[in-house]
């Protein structure tokens, strides 16, 4: 891998939900930490998979990096410079090198735009070129992504599911980005489409030298395309390291619990733990307000099967993200 790219240093992202005008008035807020203190960094032509629940926050990271949604506190570093407080005046010519793949294609692409229009308004953003340079462009952004010159014409709705991801990724390239938030992009698609866009990933990676944050629920598509792999759980990374130590043998039990689930989907039971434990009622889960110390600790197996330990639940004794091996951080007080 070349330089680091990115840099994330215990960031926080947190959301203000008031009740009404009343309580607003009288000062009584709830603070929502979707993001809580969190840090990583990513390498050049390197891909982070960030995994988790829906409701852990994993997009509102994506978002915070792009400065589509602003940081309560920490610091974002992209290429060594320090961007986290930029206005949006500052960070557009940033735009260029930095791109997001929207989960939504529907909602991403102008309904009443055609591809090409949408295309050239992307190039046209930031870069000052000409007619025929334009169409150029174009030409080479359609093959990079696999699309025939005839899908100019159409409209977003006319597309496949996958053609309209392709697009999605073809608009980001078009300003030529270097770093790319993919917020799951293959949700939604069929097996074999999805398996054409990892693989058009990969090869886009491979030729010109891109750097991803691959979001996505799908485990399975993230050891195909990850290098890194982070476990977010309730707004904290409980769990980093190499794909494959974090694939085939997890220290965290909530991981443990992610990827045992492919190995027998059927099951409505989790796996024992190499504390003896089962699972705990996994129920419903308040994701907007965290548990006090070990935020897992509460759908633990092992918590519950040492007993509830105050160690766990004590708030101040919250697990920190510590190194256990090379490359590899795991945030528990028991890990497996």
């Amino acid at each position: 891998m070349g330089n680091t790219i990115l840099e994330v240093v215990n960031l926080k992202t947190h959301f203000v939900q008031r009740s009404g005008l009343f309580s607003t008035l009288r000062g009584q807020e709830r603070i929502i930490p979707a993001v809580d203190d969190i840090s990583f960094y990513l390498k050049e032509h390197e891909t982070l998979g960030l995994v988790g629940e829906s409701g852990s926050g994993k997009t509102t990271v994506g978002r915070t990096i792009l400065g589509l949604i602003p940081a309560t506190s920490g610091r974002i570093l992209f290429d060594g410079r320090d961007i986290t407080a930029l206005s949006p005046r500052d960070f557009r010519p940033l735009r260029k090198e930095m791109q997001m793949i929207f989960q939504d294609p529907d909602a991403a692409l102008n309904p009443k735009m055609r591809i090409q229009a949408i295309l050239k308004e992307a190039i046209g953003v930031h870069q000052d070129i000409n007619g025929a340079q334009v169409d150029r462009k174009m030409g080479e952004l359609l093959e990079q992504v696999n699309l025939k010159e005839s899908k100019l014409t159409n409209f977003p709705h006319e597309l496949s599911g996958g053609e309209k991801r392709r697009v999605g990724i073809a608009r980001a390239l078009a300003v030529g980005a270097r770093f790319l938030v993919a917020d799951e992009p293959t949700s939604a698609l069929d097996v074999s489409i999805q398996a054409q866009v990892v693989n058009l990933l990969k090869d886009l990676q491979k030729n010109l030298g891109l750097s991803y944050l691959f979001i996505s629920h799908d485990l399975r598509i993230v050891e195909l395309v990850s290098h890194k792999v982070a476990v977010m759980y309730l707004g904290r990374i409980v769990e980093m390291g190499l794909t494959n130590r974090i694939a085939e043998s997890p220290r965290h039990p909530y991981t443990h619990i992610l990827w045992s689930s492919l190995v027998d989907k059927e099951s409505r039971e989790a796996p024992r733990t190499s504390s003896g434990g089962k699972l705990a009622d996994w129920g419903v889960f308040d994701f907007e307000r965290p548990y006090r110390g070990c935020r897992f600790a509460p759908r633990c197996p092992v918590y519950h099967a040492r007993g509830r330990p105050e160690k766990c639940a004590n708030p101040s004794t919250e697990p920190h993200l510590d190194d256990i091996a090379e490359a590899h951080k795991v945030a528990c007080h028991f890990p497996l």
